[in-house]
């Protein structure tokens, strides 16, 4: 059985009493940012029925911690296969290669996780 809706009247208008059943706090990183502006940009329809059907901040929440996870990982992955230069000798090199590894895992994550 379907719940009686009311409205609060305001002016001429009478505004629906609408409340979102879902209140938990979504810690929003970089990717869950990412992946809502992707979403309302590129896929509209999608964004509006996770928004509708009240799925959007578990969504976000899901994909930016896995992301999260994804890209530590892969860029340990990567250090692993490439080992870095000395940091004690060659300090630029190194932060050059460790920006280079972060690079290609954020790329992967992007690619793998926000933009499907």
């Amino acid at each position: 059985m379907a719940e009686k809706l009311t409205y609060t009247r305001c002016g001429d208008y009478y505004i629906p009493d609408v409340k979102l059943s879902y209140t938990e706090p979504i810690e929003w990183n970089r990717f869950s940012r990412m992946a809502r502006t992707y979403l309302k940009e590129h896929r509209p329809i999608l964004y509006n029925d996770l928004i509708l059907t009240e799925q959007l901040f578990p969504y976000l929440k899901e994909i930016g911690e896995t992301a999260a996870r994804r890209t530590e990982q892969l860029e340990a992955d990567l250090l692993n296969a490439n080992p870095a230069p000395d940091k004690a000798t060659q300090q630029m090199a190194w932060v050059q290669h460790m920006n280079m590894l972060r690079a290609q895992a954020e790329e992967i994550v992007l690619n793998e996780l926000i933009y499907t």
